[in-house]
């Protein structure tokens, strides 16, 4: 039955008119927030099938032809804050993995064998409304399927990146996501430790601080305030070095020429993390320096999957004068204000 609105109360009327311009002005701005955020395949250093995500602020280019990789994540016609191993990019079919660089899903524990399982082989990659979806085949070595969503905010440098594994093989596995962003040479990297206290008043442990056998408390790349862990990357100081801790709000950015890369994620205190109980780990060495989230052991029967979700921001003018809690609450509590919460 049609009712026509000559038979309705003029405040009716006036409800229904302005109901229906909302609704309207709804889907319009939903239709170009998404259509600020454009999807394209291009050619990347050699690699002739990769996609750049972008909103005309920042972008994000993802690999097509190996992977799932995001190898570059930065302002448009800016630096990338990502490493690339030049004599690795560009290419594809290799035997054994390739480091290459960017942004990585693996399987945590680390085992030699299958979660340094290659990944050199091309994806599938399926665009969404506001990025896309890079998923690889099943790994003939591990039985598992990884896949990297990416979700860009119509504006701004907000990015939300989901890294996902499936179990495919014929038995139950446990094991943790973990994902592991490798960062360009010449950088600091800052890891926030949970809210501190004082003693007496705060007696309990509050998070772990893991060291591997070849870590080096004395190695001048460590920097430790209150508040703050810091590591700086030294492309002369061939020295492996690594630390792990714990924190519900894990997170850890890095200081680049005068800009900051945060990558944020959040950690179930209830639940149990690899590593002596890891949420966040870095490492250094020569070459780059790696920013790592990982999420809690979860056992997974064959088919199901398991996701690490991490916010992504990138900031200009991020220059402390020093290292300490002072200049770093500074520069970077601003922006850590701003990362997360994209949906």
């Amino acid at each position: 039955m049609v009712v026509s609105h000559k038979l309705l109360s003029p405040g009716l009327q006036f409800f229904l008119v302005r109901s229906r311009l909302v609704l309207a002005f709804l889907v319009l701005t939903t239709m170009t927030m998404h259509a600020a955020v454009k999807v394209e395949k291009t050619e990347y250093k050699g690699w002739k099938n990769c996609y750049r995500v972008s909103n005309g602020e920042v972008e994000v280019i993802v690999t097509g032809d190996v992977g799932p990789r995001v190898i570059r994540y930065g302002f448009v016609g800016g630096q990338n804050l990502f490493k690339e191993f030049s004599e690795q990019i560009g290419k594809s079919g290799e035997e054994k993995f390739q480091p290459r660089g960017g942004d990585r899903v693996w399987k945590a524990p680390e085992d030699p064998i299958v979660t340094w399982a290659p990944d050199n082989v091309p994806v599938e990659v399926k665009v969404t409304p506001t990025g896309l979806i890079a998923r690889e085949p099943v790994e003939p070595l591990s039985g598992l399927q990884k896949e990297i969503e990416v979700s860009m905010a119509a504006s701004g440098s907000a990015v939300k990146v989901s890294h996902r594994i499936t179990n495919h093989t014929l038995y139950p596995l446990e094991f943790a996501p973990w994902a592991l962003t490798m960062m360009a040479q010449g950088g600091t990297a800052v890891f926030g430790f949970p809210p501190r206290g004082h003693h007496p008043a705060n007696l309990e442990a509050t998070n772990p601080l893991v060291m591997w056998a070849y870590t080096n408390l004395a190695d001048p790349r460590w920097k430790f305030t209150r508040k703050y862990l810091t590591l700086r990357q030294d492309p002369n100081n061939s020295e492996p070095q690594k630390l792990g801790s714990f924190n519900p709000d894990t997170w850890g950015a890095y200081l680049l020429n005068g800009e900051a890369f945060i990558k944020r994620t959040t950690a179930d205190p209830s639940k149990t993390y690899t590593d002596f109980g890891c949420s966040f780990e870095t490492f250094t060495n020569h070459d780059f320096l790696e920013i790592e989230s990982l999420g809690p052991m979860t056992k997974l029967v064959p088919g199901q999957s398991v996701e690490l979700v991490e916010h992504w921001g990138l900031f200009r003018n991020v220059k402390p004068s020093a290292i300490s809690d002072e200049e770093l609450d500074r520069v970077l509590l601003p922006a850590l204000k701003t990362v997360g919460g994209l949906d």
